[in-house]
């Protein structure tokens, strides 16, 4: 953390990838001024910023091998509800918000109804 001339705090996020010969993730980790220190691992990432130039979202989405599909399931799941609430919060749109969650919702009873018609051995 640091502070400008102009009196305004700059915070850093610091996000690592190590790649494969084939530029595949195999290890992600990252470190930020407010997270504690040294570097956190992390098995997947969502990052998004909206590009004001040109009106459009800009994403990286990255996962290493290491990460189930278990895994990858409560991930996406996870992030629904959190967009929906990072929604509300910018919006003020409590029926927006809702719809948010239920399409988590729905997507948490698909990957439940695949689960239960596959149970593991």
């Amino acid at each position: 953390m640091k502070q400008e001339p102009s009196g305004k705090t700059v915070k850093n996020i610091l996000i690592r990838i190590q790649v494969d010969e084939q530029q595949i993730p195999q290890a992600i980790s990252w470190q930020a001024d407010d997270a504690g220190p040294g570097e956190h691992s992390a098995k997947a990432m969502a990052l998004r910023f909206w590009d004001e130039q040109s009106s459009n979202g800009m994403h990286i989405d990255l996962w290493t091998g290491a990460m189930t599909v278990d895994e990858m399931n409560a991930f996406v799941y996870q992030t629904l509800l959190e967009l929906s609430e990072s929604y509300r919060r910018a919006t003020h749109d409590a029926s927006g918000s809702s719809q948010l969650k239920e399409a988590a919702s729905r997507f948490a009873r698909y990957v439940q109804g695949k689960a239960d018609a596959n149970p593991k051995a």
